[in-house]
């Protein structure tokens, strides 16, 4: 068990070392940290830690198609700030972002791009709503809270604010739970190479890498490294 010990007190002591990001990632259906530097994983390992997301998150566009375009501007960010400002009176919160996210608020609404909506006439622009999910909480709830807040958004000249795309999920700085992960993987190994007999050791790989993720349920996620071992005679 000498091997398996070294690798994992290696990778904790790399992980207390090197400070976690504090971010705010989206998680769809089949998205994992890994995609940032180009690996594409197939599938998901069989030892992770399934939990509740900590947000339901919908996007939502904003659209105006008033034919002057300061006018239609002026409309379409007049609706974003009103929505602001509504949000934490209808228990949600607002941000932006594809990947990473981060808050939406009256100091940076701002900076929201504007897009073309088909018509020359016609702009776009995109953020996201969040819904805490409290315990007991389900997707249901979640869904109808954030349906309540777009009712009670007030539409801006010819402003309107809709759905975009499903709900989908967000997890607050996955590393943290990098070691969770790395004690369920080396208690696995252990407990598989003790039936082999006291010859035998584990090489566990993919400790270096960041943890990735996947949705779980409509409110949980898999969160898990793309680790392997290997159990073979000790040398």
């Amino acid at each position: 068990m000498r091997i398996i010990r070294a690798l994992t007190a290696a990778s904790l002591m790399v992980a207390s070392i090197l400070p976690a990001p504090a971010q705010e990632v989206v998680v769809t259906a089949t998205r994992s940290s890994s995609n940032r530097d180009g690996f594409q994983g197939t599938s998901i390992p069989i030892i992770t830690l399934r939990r509740t997301a900590d947000f339901a998150v919908q996007r939502v566009s904003i659209t105006g198609d008033t034919r002057d375009e300061a006018l239609r501007r002026k409309e379409i960010y007049a609706m974003v700030r009103s929505a602001i400002e509504q949000a934490g009176k209808h228990g949600v919160e607002l941000a932006t972002g594809d990947y990473v996210v981060e808050a939406l608020t009256l100091a940076n609404y701002g900076d929201l791009l504007l897009s073309r909506d088909g018509r020359p006439d016609s702009e776009r622009t995109s953020f996201i709503i969040k819904v805490k999910l409290e315990p007991g909480m389900d997707a249901r709830a979640a869904l109808d809270r954030i349906a309540k807040f777009i009712k009670a958004v007030p539409p801006t000249g010819r402003a309107q604010i809709e759905k975009s795309g499903d709900m989908t999920l967000s997890v607050l700085n996955p590393d943290q739970y990098r070691t969770r992960i790395i004690e369920m993987i080396a208690a696995d190994a252990a407990a598989t190479s003790a039936r082999f007999g006291s010859d035998y050791g584990v090489e566990v790989r993919g400790l270096d890498r960041p943890v990735e993720w996947s949705r779980a349920s409509l409110t949980e996620v898999f969160l898990y490294l793309p680790a392997a071992y290997v159990i073979r005679p000790k040398q």
